[in-house]
C-alpha cells in the first residue's frame, strides 16, 4: 500500500487517523480492502480519537485569531482557489498536491457523503483501481515478452557461439590427424629409405669382399653416376622453388610453390594432393634433366637431400 492509497481514501473525506487505522488493520494489503474496512458500520468504535474537523489550520495559515466571538469554524478554506475542505486532512492533501499555502478557517458546513455518494465514489476508486491494475498488467506482459525476446537471443547466440567453437575444434582435428597421418608416412618412407640403403650398403660390401677374394675388379664404377647429384646438397639455400607439372589421365595446371629444403618428398605430395589427386604413398615424381624418377624411399628424403634445392623442375605421373 503506497502513499498514492493515502491520499486517495483522503480525498474521499474520511479522516486522516481512520485512514491510518484501517490501513494498519488491513495490513496495507491494497486500497478496496481499506475501504471496506473503511465502510463497515462494525468498525466505526475503533477509531481513534477523531481529529475535529473544525480544528485550526495554524500549521498552513498562521493564524490563531477567531473568525469572531460565538462562531464555530466548520471547515478549511483555500484562498487561492476557493474551495472548502472537510477538515485538516483534506485541506494538507489539497495544499501538498497543487502548491496553496494560503487558508483559513470558515464556518461554512460540509455535508457528509451519504452512503449513496460513499457507494458511488467506492466504484470510482475501484474502476480506477481496476484500470491501474489493467494497465501494470499490459505493462509486466510487455516487458516478459521484452526479456523473453531477449533471453532467446542470448540463447541463440550462445549456441552460434557453441556451434562455432564445436566447428573450429573439428577442423583442428582433422589437420591434426592429417598431419600426423602425413608425419606418419614421412617416418615409415624415412625408415624404408634406410633399410633400403642399409640393405644396399650391405649388398656393395659382399659384393666387394667376394670380388676382393677372387681378385676381380670390385663393381663400383656402376653407382658412380648417381653420385653426381649429392653436389646439390652442398647449397646453402633453405628454401626450394618447385613447379610441377602432372603427366597421364589427369591433367592440371602446374604448381609453383616454395618449400622449406628439410621438407621430404612425400610431404610436398600430401600439400598438393588436393590438386592433383595423386595419393602421397603412389606418388612418382621424375626429373627431365637430369632424368631420374622419385618414388617409394625416396619419397621420405628431404628437397636437399635429393637435390631439388634451390629450385627444380618435377613431373608428377597420375
Amino acid at each position: 500500500m503506497g502513499q498514492s492509497d493515502r491520499e486517495s481514501l483522503i480525498e474521499m473525506g474520511f479522516p486522516e487517523d481512520r485512514v491510518k487505522l484501517a490501513l494498519i488493520r488491513t495490513k496495507h494489503s491494497g486500497l478496496q480492502p481499506a475501504l471496506e474496512w473503511l465502510t463497515n458500520p462494525d468498525n466505526e468504535n475503533e477509531v481513534l480519537g477523531e481529529e475535529a474537523e473544525g480544528q485550526s489550520l495554524d500549521s498552513l495559515t498562521g493564524d490563531n485569531d477567531d473568525n469572531g466571538e460565538g462562531q464555530t469554524a466548520n471547515s478549511l478554506k483555500c484562498n487561492d482557489c476557493g474551495k472548502t475542505f472537510r477538515g485538516m486532512p483534506q485541506a494538507q492533501f489539497h495544499a501538498e498536491k497543487t502548491g496553496h499555502d494560503d487558508f483559513s478557517e470558515s464556518t461554512e458546513t460540509i455535508a457528509p457523503l451519504t452512503e449513496g455518494e460513499k457507494a458511488a465514489k467506492l466504484d470510482e476508486l475501484r474502476a480506477k483501481l481496476a484500470q491501474k491494475r489493467a494497465l501494470e498488467a499490459e505493462k509486466d506482459k510487455e516487458e516478459f515478452k521484452k526479456n523473453e525476446a531477449i533471453r532467446r537471443k542470448k540463447d541463440q547466440d550462445s549456441a552460434s557461439l557453441i556451434e562455432d567453437l564445436q566447428r573450429k575444434e573439428q577442423l583442428k582435428d582433422i589437420e591434426k590427424k592429417k598431419q600426423e597421418k602425413a608425419a606418419d608416412a614421412a617416418a615409415k618412407a624415412r625408415v624404408k629409405a634406410e633399410i633400403e640403403a642399409d640393405r644396399k650398403a650391405r649388398a656393395d660390401r659382399a659384393a666387394a669382399a667376394k670380388a676382393l677374394r677372387e681378385g676381380t675388379t670390385p663393381p663400383s664404377a656402376s653407382p658412380a653416376p648417381a653420385a653426381a647429384p649429392a653436389a646439390p646438397k652442398a647449397s646453402t639455400a633453405n628454401s626450394a622453388r618447385l613447379q610441377i607439372r602432372t603427366e597421364g589421365s589427369r591433367k592440371i595446371p602446374p604448381i609453383t610453390d616454395t618449400f622449406p629444403a628439410d621438407t621430404t618428398l612425400f610431404e610436398v605430395a600430401s600439400k598438393i594432393q588436393e590438386k592433383t589427386g595423386v595419393e602421397p604413398n603412389s606418388a612418382v615424381f621424375m626429373t627431365t634433366f637430369p632424368r631420374k624418377t622419385y618414388t617409394g624411399a625416396d619419397l621420405g628424403a628431404t628437397l636437399k637431400e635429393l637435390g631439388l634445392v634451390p629450385s627444380a623442375a618435377l613431373i608428377l605421373k597420375t
